[in-house]
């Protein structure tokens, strides 16, 4: 089989791992040519360009069997509200939009940002999604819609990546936001930490591609309900002397629990 994958993060070169490892043709993008070799080592081509070029995805998804988004904005461009708004229109909607417009098999990396807080009992596909106007959720959603618009587009939300060997671990994480934000973040507090291992992330994504699975998928270890992140930050605050976190909860996720239900249903399995 032919796939593009759509943004090579830690997500995306560890699925075009997968799929090289299983024989597949994996054609990998990156919108830094400094990248292109690294892409290259585990993807049998790199296309350099951005998700929303219309004219160098058209050529790159030639021929190709499914195309797989897992494109993220700059993690520096997401701690503002207004320099969210159109890092995540280019990245996300403009990108979705135009994989939709150029392939009928599309399966797009959203986010469960999708429900905002998410006020029922348990959080399910069925589950309505947020009016929150921030660029977050509003783009995910967006996104979402252009693929689903597709024939065979598909959806998977993950909660927060975690685990790979270039990740920046939770205590790294709290003391980047007191030395660069002032201690200040836009989650929110009261939200569930939900996190994925980036191995579960990949191999959902292989499991809905590969299954010819379309519509939408939650994929998020909901074998225990995890604390909040007021509590996992307050705890690591508390340990290194530091001071609590102030949460703007601009960016809301669940603050009740969440269900993947659908997908292991679906034969899945969390492995991490």
């Amino acid at each position: 089989m032919r796939y593009v994958i759509v943004g090579c993060g830690n997500v995306g070169m560890e699925l075009a791992r997968r799929w090289t490892a299983a024989g597949h043709h994996v054609v990998g993008t990156t919108t830094s040519p400094a990248r292109a070799a690294e892409v290259g080592a585990v993807c049998a081509s790199v296309a350099v360009l951005r998700g929303s070029d219309r004219s160098a995805l058209s050529e790159a998804v030639t021929g190709a069997d499914a195309v797989v988004l897992t494109v993220s904005p700059r993690i520096t461009r997401a701690f503002d509200a207004t320099a969210r708004v159109a890092e995540y229109a280019d990245t996300l909607t403009a990108t979705a939009r135009t994989a939709a417009a150029v392939h009928d098999r599309v399966v797009f990396t959203s986010s469960v940002s999708v429900y905002g807080r998410g006020l029922a009992p348990v959080v399910d596909e069925t589950t309505p999604l947020t009016d929150d106007p921030d660029a977050s959720p509003r783009n995910f959603i967006a996104a979402e819609a252009a693929v689903l618009a597709a024939a065979r587009g598909a959806v998977v939300r993950l909660p927060d990546v975690y685990g790979h060997p270039r990740d920046i671990d939770y205590p790294s994480r709290v003391k980047l936001a007191h030395e660069m934000l002032g201690g200040s973040v836009p989650f929110d507090g009261e939200a569930l930490l939900y996190r994925i291992d980036y191995r579960d992330a990949a191999a959902a994504l292989d499991f809905v591609v590969t299954g010819g699975l379309t519509g939408v998928y939650n994929a998020v270890p909901d074998a225990v309900t995890p604390p909040t992140n007021r509590e996992v930050f307050a705890g690591i605050c508390a340990a290194e002397g530091w001071p609590d976190l102030t949460y703007r909860a601009e960016i809301a996720t669940p603050v009740v629990p969440m269900s993947s239900a659908k997908l292991r249903a679906a034969g899945f399995t969390f492995d991490h």
